[in-house]
């Protein structure tokens, strides 16, 4: 399973800090992002956020 978030859901839940390392991400690379942009996440990195139930 393939969970896809976008950059402002990610901002809104403050889930961003903790992803973006998984996507090599730095602060200067946010001013780039659109608030649509979306990102694929793993199910275990998608569990790692608490996006799902156990």
């Amino acid at each position: 399973m393939k969970v896809i978030i976008t950059f402002q859901e990610a901002v809104e839940r403050g889930l961003w800090e903790q992803m973006k390392p998984w996507f090599g991400r730095d602060d200067e690379d946010e001013e780039g992002l659109w608030p649509s942009e979306e990102f694929i996440l793993t199910e275990a990195q998608a569990q790692e956020l608490g996006l799902l139930r156990t």
